[in-house]
């Protein structure tokens, strides 16, 4: 028995063509270089990734402790250069809300694909 959706349209072998697209790829391998079980190239990618994440993360971090060594210098006296400490901070102050502006237009990306319909 065919489910036919709008129009008439097979949906279930909408559905095959779709999966045959995701395992075969829009490079056209036909499916000889990924399987559904995974793509070793794709994993590469995601461990790429994870590391930019953890780097920019790591960065952050060491900008904003950068920054609040300054602050500490600047309040006791140590500091020769004030201008050291207003530079750190903006440093700080510009890479968190980069931070921030990525991670909510991932959020927002990740959210539009779950409303896709399959």
């Amino acid at each position: 028995m065919a489910v036919s959706g709008v129009g008439g349209v097979n949906l279930n072998q909408l559905a095959q063509m779709y999966r045959q697209q995701v395992v075969s790829g829009a490079d056209g391998t036909g499916g000889a270089a990924r399987t559904a079980a995974g793509d070793p190239t794709a994993a590469a990618r995601g461990a790429d990734f994870g590391n930019v994440v953890r780097d920019g993360l790591s960065n952050l971090e060491n900008l904003d402790r950068t920054a609040q060594g300054k602050a500490i210098q600047a309040a006791t006296g140590d500091l020769t250069d004030v201008h050291d400490y207003v530079i750190a901070a903006t440093q700080a102050q510009v890479a968190t809300e980069l931070t921030t502006t990525v991670r909510n237009k991932a959020l927002e990306a990740f959210n539009e694909i779950m409303r896709m319909p399959l």
